[in-house]
């Protein structure tokens, strides 16, 4: 009876709805080129009050719906263009009103003639997703994408680079509509190649629509950089320098050029790296009756030094008002050692010394990839009735070389054993991918999205060991490997959405069916295997949202969806990779796909606001695992058979004085899994609170300040057991002119972003560690912006080839 009452209130608010009145136009400039990103608002009179906003999409097209009746106006307003007030309009009932194409004006002058008031929301909440504006976070400045993604509500970056969504793992990562083929280090490595002052925002969709590839159990983390929109020649600079106990640095200019008729841009950035990890490693070897047998204790020291540089360029010809032909291409190259000096004690029951292991392990990375896109698109006779093109070729292209040295000694000091294990690991993938997407405009009111989607990935990995033992040199088998896979994956998609007055729904449905082949090249003591997998699967995707009032003052959201994780490329990869003498990394041929169904109930309270009630369910979840074998470590990719995740947020934001602004966002997290394992049944259960507060400052006169922290409890996830986590950022911003930029910021403030964690489920044995980074550091950084200012629409910039890039892992 409930849900009958409750359909029967949608119902009767959606017939209600239908007869609210609605205005929509298109914003162009001279040339009937169209602007986006214009804001439009409508005022009521006789009074002037604000009644709504919109802003115009690339098309130039805007839509005001649920206006009241009455006498009112519209004002159109964009950086570089004079504004624009329309003639008083009367609102009736049935007002349905197309109203004539506004021709705005632009302002003549350069980039220090045009002021901006007011500052940008930092959070902003949406049906479907939720918009971080990494721009107003000042603490940003000078850093890097992934850890703007770590100051980012309900995402939590471990020391490792890798990033969870509301307690759940699996997030695939997407640059400007484009997921990243790229998974662990690689990932990591590439988020930190693109700098925070490139970042215009972060996109959350834990429940993505059907548009999006259905990759990502825990959904999509999109992040968008910035691109001018405007006319003639400008530019972006931004340099900053980073001082902990080493010194790094981010640099970038982004360059754009605009006619009437073409579009160019390139964003070059180079990135100099310096870290360090101390980490502390304990092992207690237990006998049948639980009593500890043996000690194992280790201290490693890694330091890092990299250098990186990206470039991306690309160019799009508007071949008419509606139809547009866009080129994209992309390349980074990086060169980059590390080294990891360690000393492992062997202890007895009685924790005296048996044997002593020092280590010298080096590891040299080259690193390359490079990308091509081809994109069109065009728009037909009327607004949201359109066609894209995509067509794209990325190659992922790397390069390893490691040496291991171990020396053995005696409690005594004396020599035990020496010896010197050597790796040659180049890695090769190749991704194509074609994709199109149609849209239109069904009525007034409906829309409807479909799309096809077709790629194809080949990868070639080889590892080659050499083994030296008193000098002689002989190959080791049991380590080397030559293993290529091949994937194809064919997707379609259907998706429809309506938004009538205050009710708005979207629903799609997803297919898509993966073929896929593994082959295990064998050597003299590793036998020839292979293995074949097809499969086909649905992704239906559902969104309900109901605002009670005009002003939405409480706004009431339902989705669910339904995604798939594949395992990344590499965790298919059968190889043995040493980490160090006594702990291995694996990879696991027989990985599933994992599959998680999930909803999420929210209200928001005039959009400053929102509480939300998660619950997810997956099977065959991808988690790290570890196995004991012989009192060496092995790390592998594993299937954990059922994960349930139930969270609570609370995300605000409010105004104590027109000087401040406080935001918060609390989130309470129940993780429990259970499934088969090596050791019997893992069964775990845990709770995890996360609290996060930023508070930004505006004193005038071109003074910025903010200071934000963030504390999270111990994270029970499966096998492992992460222990909690506080640090504490402060930084002042002062704008020396309109177009200089001066920040200063500092890190962990109270050097306390040391993580510590325990394993558990391990075979007669207890193990934990403690790990502390060069996170406390200041940072200088320095913007320019140069050029000229006349906005106009921009391009079009996503590519076919999604979820598979982020799949790439080292």
């Amino acid at each position: 009876m409930a849900f009958t009452a409750i359909g029967l209130c949608f119902a009767q608010n959606a017939a209600r709805a239908q007869a609210l009145p609605a205005l929509t136009g298109k914003v162009i400039s001279a040339g009937i080129v169209p602007i986006a990103q214009v804001s439009v608002a409508f005022h009521s009179l006789p009074d002037s009050l604000l009644v709504q906003t919109a802003f115009t999409d690339t098309a130039g097209w805007f839509r005001l719906e649920g206006l009241p009746e009455g006498r009112g106006f519209i004002v159109c307003s964009a950086t570089g263009y004079k504004g624009y007030t329309s003639n008083v309009l009367t609102i009736r009932p049935d007002t349905r009103e197309a109203l004539p194409d506004v021709l705005m004006q632009v302002v003549a002058g350069v980039l220090n003639e045009v002021r901006v008031s007011g500052k940008k929301q930092l959070i902003i909440h949406k049906q479907d997703r939720v918009i971080v504006n990494i721009d107003a976070l000042i603490t940003a400045a000078g850093t890097t994408a992934l850890d703007a993604l770590g100051k980012s509500p309900g995402v939590i970056v471990d020391p490792n680079g890798n990033v969870s969504l509301r307690g759940k793992q699996g997030v695939t990562i997407y640059v400007d509509d484009k997921p990243m083929y790229l998974s662990g280090t690689e990932l990591a490595d590439y988020l930190r190649s693109i700098p925070a002052s490139l970042v215009a925002q972060i996109e959350l969709m834990s429940n993505p629509p059907a548009r999006y590839d259905a990759s990502g159990t825990a959904g999509i983390i999109n992040i968008k950089t910035k691109k001018t929109a405007t006319k003639g020649f400008n530019g972006l600079l931004n340099l900053a320098l980073t001082q902990g106990q080493l010194t790094r640095s981010n640099n970038t200019l982004n360059l754009n050029y605009r006619t009437n008729k073409l579009s160019t841009f390139a964003n070059l950035s180079y990135t100099l790296n310096n870290s360090f990890s101390d980490l502390g490693l304990n092992r207690v070897y237990t006998d049948q009756n639980n009593t500890p047998a043996a000690y194992f204790d280790q201290t490693s020291s890694f330091k890092r030094h990299g250098n990186l540089v990206s470039l991306r360029a690309g160019a799009d010809y508007y071949y008419s008002a509606r139809s547009t032909f866009g080129l994209l291409v992309s390349g980074m190259g990086r060169a980059s050692s590390q080294t990891n000096d360690n000393i492992s004690y062997l202890l007895n029951n009685a924790r005296l010394m048996d044997s002593v292991i020092v280590a010298q392990n080096k590891e040299d990375i080259w690193y390359r990839n490079g990308g091509l896109t081809l994109n069109y698109q065009t728009h037909f006779n009327k607004k949201d009735h359109g066609l894209t093109l995509d067509a794209d070729y990325l190659i992922y292209n790397n390069a390893q070389r490691q040496t291991f040295y171990n020396s053995g000694y005696l409690p005594n000091g004396l020599p035990l054993a020496n010896d010197t294990l050597l790796g040659e690991l180049p890695g090769l993938i190749n991704i194509y991918s074609l994709k199109t997407d149609y849209t239109v405009s069904v009525t007034t009111t409906l829309k409807l999205d479909a799309g096809l989607k077709y790629s194809h990935t080949v990868t070639d990995n080889t590892a080659a060991y050499t083994g030296l033992t008193s000098g002689t040199a002989s190959p080791d088998y049991n380590k080397s490997n030559h293993f290529v896979y091949k994937e194809d994956i064919g997707a379609a998609y259907l998706n429809l959405s309506s938004e009538t007055g205050n009710l708005a729904m979207q629903g799609g449905l997803r297919a898509e069916q993966t073929h896929s082949n593994g082959h295990q090249l064998g050597n003299l003591i590793k036998p020839d295997s292979t293995f074949n997998r097809d499969y086909t699967s649905l992704f239906p995707t559902f969104y309900i949202s109901y605002k009670f009032d005009s002003l939405a003052t409480h706004q009431v959201s339902l989705n669910y969806g339904r995604r798939i994780e594949r395992p990344y490329y590499q965790d298919l990869n059968p190889f043995t990779s040493p980490l160090d003498k006594f702990t291995y990394y694996n990879g696991n041929p027989f990985l599933r796909p994992s599959f998680v169904q999930s909803m999420e109930l929210s209200h928001t309270y005039r959009n400053k606001l929102t509480t939300m009630l998660s619950y997810s369910r997956s099977l065959n979840d991808v988690n790290e695992t570890i196995e004991i074998r012989n009192g060496i470590y092995y790390s592998r990719p594993g299937n954990i058979g059922q994960k349930t995740i139930i969270s609570l947020s609370v995300d605000g934001s409010f105004d104590p004085a027109k000087w401040m602004n406080v935001h918060f966002y609390s989130e309470f997290t129940n993780i429990a899994a259970k499934s088969d394992f090596y050791t019997g049944v893992l069964n775990t259960e845990g709770n995890v609170w996360v609290l996060s507060s930023t508070i930004r400052l505006a004193p005038g006169k071109g003074w910025d300040g903010e200071l934000n922290g963030s504390y999270r409890t111990s994270i029970y996830d499966a096998q492992f057991v992460l222990g909690s986590v506080w640090e504490a950022n402060l930084a002042i911003q002062k704008k020396l002119s309109l177009r200089t930029t001066l920040r200063l910021s500092i890190n962990d403030l109270f050097y306390s972003k040391v993580t510590k964690g325990e394993i558990g489920n391990l075979n007669r044995a207890q193990a934990n560690w403690t790990n502390r980074i060069d996170s406390r550091n200041l940072v200088l950084s320095f913007s320019y912006r140069f050029g000229t200012a006349f906005n106009t629409d921009r391009k079009h910039e996503t590519i076919g080839a999604d979820a598979e890039k982020s799949r790439v892992k080292n």
